[in-house]
Protein backbone atom coordinates (compact mmCIF):
# COMPACT_ATOMS: atom_id res chain seq x y z
CA UNK A 1 0.00 0.00 0.00
CA UNK A 2 1.38 3.42 -0.91
CA UNK A 3 2.28 6.06 1.67
CA UNK A 4 -0.69 8.37 0.98
CA UNK A 5 -3.13 5.46 0.90
CA UNK A 6 -1.96 4.36 4.36
CA UNK A 7 -2.35 7.88 5.71
CA UNK A 8 -5.76 8.30 4.08
CA UNK A 9 -6.95 4.92 5.40
CA UNK A 10 -6.04 5.79 9.00
CA UNK A 11 -7.65 9.21 8.74
CA UNK A 12 -10.81 7.69 7.26
CA UNK A 13 -10.97 5.40 10.29
CA UNK A 14 -11.00 8.36 12.70
CA UNK A 15 -7.48 9.71 13.24
CA UNK A 16 -7.27 13.50 13.03
CA UNK A 17 -3.72 13.42 11.69
CA UNK A 18 -1.34 10.81 10.32
CA UNK A 19 2.17 10.71 8.89
CA UNK A 20 4.85 8.19 7.96
CA UNK A 21 8.31 8.61 9.43
CA UNK A 22 11.49 6.53 9.24
CA UNK A 23 11.93 4.43 12.37
CA UNK A 24 15.64 5.30 12.28
CA UNK A 25 14.71 8.87 13.29
CA UNK A 26 12.47 7.89 16.21
CA UNK A 27 13.90 8.33 19.72
CA UNK A 28 13.80 5.16 21.83
CA UNK A 29 15.03 5.11 25.41
CA UNK A 30 14.82 2.71 28.31
CA UNK A 31 13.89 5.67 30.53
CA UNK A 32 10.46 5.99 28.93
CA UNK A 33 9.58 2.62 30.45
CA UNK A 34 9.79 4.45 33.80
CA UNK A 35 6.52 6.16 32.87
CA UNK A 36 4.89 2.75 32.86
CA UNK A 37 6.57 1.74 36.10
CA UNK A 38 4.99 4.75 37.85
CA UNK A 39 1.71 2.89 37.28
CA UNK A 40 -0.38 6.01 36.72
CA UNK A 41 -2.86 3.95 34.68
CA UNK A 42 -3.03 1.07 37.17
CA UNK A 43 -2.10 -1.57 34.58
CA UNK A 44 1.56 -2.14 35.50
CA UNK A 45 1.97 -5.83 36.30
CA UNK A 46 -1.72 -6.48 35.58
CA UNK A 47 -1.80 -6.77 31.80
CA UNK A 48 -0.02 -8.93 29.24
CA UNK A 49 0.60 -5.88 27.07
CA UNK A 50 2.04 -3.70 29.84
CA UNK A 51 5.37 -3.93 31.62
CA UNK A 52 6.83 -6.06 32.91
CA UNK A 53 4.87 -8.82 31.08
CA UNK A 54 5.05 -7.25 27.60
CA UNK A 55 8.78 -7.98 27.52
CA UNK A 56 12.23 -6.72 28.39
CA UNK A 57 12.70 -3.13 27.22
CA UNK A 58 15.94 -3.77 25.31
CA UNK A 59 14.33 -6.57 23.31
CA UNK A 60 11.24 -4.45 22.58
CA UNK A 61 13.34 -1.51 21.39
CA UNK A 62 15.39 -3.84 19.17
CA UNK A 63 12.18 -5.30 17.72
CA UNK A 64 10.77 -1.85 16.97
CA UNK A 65 14.06 -0.68 15.43
CA UNK A 66 14.03 -3.68 13.09
CA UNK A 67 11.25 -1.98 11.12
CA UNK A 68 11.92 0.70 8.52
CA UNK A 69 8.74 2.82 8.65
CA UNK A 70 6.30 4.03 11.27
CA UNK A 71 2.80 5.21 10.44
CA UNK A 72 1.98 7.62 13.28
CA UNK A 73 -1.55 8.80 13.96
CA UNK A 74 -3.27 10.86 16.59
CA UNK A 75 -6.64 11.63 18.06
CA UNK A 76 -7.51 14.89 19.78
CA UNK A 77 -10.52 14.94 22.08
CA UNK A 78 -12.21 17.82 23.85
CA UNK A 79 -12.65 17.72 27.59
CA UNK A 80 -15.06 19.63 29.83
CA UNK A 81 -12.08 20.88 31.83
CA UNK A 82 -8.58 19.78 32.79
CA UNK A 83 -10.01 17.56 35.56
CA UNK A 84 -12.37 15.63 33.25
CA UNK A 85 -11.03 12.15 34.04
CA UNK A 86 -14.14 10.48 32.58
CA UNK A 87 -13.58 12.38 29.33
CA UNK A 88 -9.95 11.29 29.24
CA UNK A 89 -10.91 7.66 29.82
CA UNK A 90 -13.58 7.84 27.12
CA UNK A 91 -11.07 9.38 24.69
CA UNK A 92 -8.66 6.56 25.55
CA UNK A 93 -11.37 3.98 24.89
CA UNK A 94 -12.11 5.53 21.49
CA UNK A 95 -8.38 5.56 20.68
CA UNK A 96 -8.15 1.87 21.53
CA UNK A 97 -11.10 1.16 19.24
CA UNK A 98 -9.32 3.12 16.52
CA UNK A 99 -6.16 1.05 17.05
CA UNK A 100 -8.21 -2.12 16.57
CA UNK A 101 -9.85 -0.77 13.40
CA UNK A 102 -6.43 0.26 12.03
CA UNK A 103 -5.12 -3.27 12.58
CA UNK A 104 -8.17 -4.84 10.93
CA UNK A 105 -8.26 -2.43 7.97
CA UNK A 106 -4.54 -2.27 7.17
CA UNK A 107 -3.69 -5.91 7.95
CA UNK A 108 -0.04 -5.33 7.02
CA UNK A 109 1.87 -8.64 7.18
CA UNK A 110 4.36 -8.70 10.06
CA UNK A 111 3.50 -5.18 11.22
CA UNK A 112 3.78 -4.08 14.85
CA UNK A 113 0.74 -2.17 16.10
CA UNK A 114 1.23 0.11 19.11
CA UNK A 115 -1.34 2.22 20.91
CA UNK A 116 -1.70 4.65 23.76
CA UNK A 117 -1.62 3.80 27.44
CA UNK A 118 -1.78 0.04 27.26
CA UNK A 119 -4.15 -2.53 25.86
CA UNK A 120 -7.87 -2.05 26.40
CA UNK A 121 -9.15 -4.74 24.03
CA UNK A 122 -10.69 -6.59 26.97
CA UNK A 123 -12.50 -4.74 29.72
CA UNK A 124 -10.32 -6.60 32.23
CA UNK A 125 -7.10 -8.32 31.18
CA UNK A 126 -7.07 -12.08 31.67
CA UNK A 127 -3.64 -11.89 33.32
CA UNK A 128 -2.34 -14.19 34.79
CA UNK A 129 -4.46 -16.50 32.63
CA UNK A 130 -3.58 -16.61 28.89
CA UNK A 131 -4.52 -13.58 26.79
CA UNK A 132 -8.04 -13.95 25.36
CA UNK A 133 -7.30 -11.92 22.21
CA UNK A 134 -3.58 -12.15 21.32
CA UNK A 135 -4.32 -11.30 17.68
CA UNK A 136 -5.85 -7.97 18.77
CA UNK A 137 -3.81 -7.16 21.90
CA UNK A 138 -1.91 -3.88 21.64
CA UNK A 139 1.03 -2.64 23.68
CA UNK A 140 1.72 1.06 24.13
CA UNK A 141 4.35 3.22 22.49
CA UNK A 142 5.79 3.93 25.95
CA UNK A 143 6.12 0.22 26.74
CA UNK A 144 8.42 0.03 23.69
CA UNK A 145 10.47 3.00 24.91
CA UNK A 146 9.21 5.51 22.34
CA UNK A 147 9.53 9.21 23.14
CA UNK A 148 6.00 10.20 22.17
CA UNK A 149 6.66 13.95 22.44
CA UNK A 150 9.62 13.61 20.03
CA UNK A 151 7.52 11.35 17.78
CA UNK A 152 4.85 14.05 17.60
CA UNK A 153 7.42 16.63 16.53
CA UNK A 154 9.05 14.26 14.03
CA UNK A 155 5.68 13.53 12.42
CA UNK A 156 4.63 17.18 12.24
CA UNK A 157 1.99 16.88 14.95
CA UNK A 158 1.48 18.65 18.24
CA UNK A 159 1.91 16.73 21.48
CA UNK A 160 -0.30 19.20 23.35
CA UNK A 161 -3.28 20.55 21.42
CA UNK A 162 -4.64 23.27 23.65
CA UNK A 163 -6.53 23.73 26.84
CA UNK A 164 -9.19 21.14 27.70
CA UNK A 165 -8.01 18.56 25.19
CA UNK A 166 -6.37 15.16 25.44
CA UNK A 167 -4.20 13.82 22.63
CA UNK A 168 -3.41 10.16 22.05
CA UNK A 169 -0.96 8.60 19.61
CA UNK A 170 -0.86 5.23 17.91
CA UNK A 171 1.57 3.75 15.42
CA UNK A 172 2.05 0.94 12.95
CA UNK A 173 5.64 -0.16 12.36
CA UNK A 174 6.10 -1.96 9.07
CA UNK A 175 8.45 -3.00 6.27
CA UNK A 176 11.74 -4.58 7.00
CA UNK A 177 12.90 -3.91 3.44
CA UNK A 178 14.87 -0.97 2.06
CA UNK A 179 12.01 0.10 -0.20
CA UNK A 180 10.05 3.19 0.76
CA UNK A 181 6.25 3.05 0.77
CA UNK A 182 5.08 3.40 -2.79
CA UNK A 183 8.18 1.64 -4.19
CA UNK A 184 6.63 -1.80 -4.34
CA UNK A 185 5.36 -4.06 -1.63
CA UNK A 186 5.61 -2.96 1.98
Amino acid sequence: MERQKLIDAVRALGAQKAAIVPVSQVTFAREFRALCEQNACGRYGRSWMCPPHVGEIGALIARAQSYRWMLVYQTISRLEDSFDIEGMLEAGRRMNELCCRVRERLALPGALYLGAGGCRVCEVCAYPEPCRAPERACASLEAYGVSVSQLAELSGMRYINGENTVTYFGAVLFSRSDRAPGEGAV
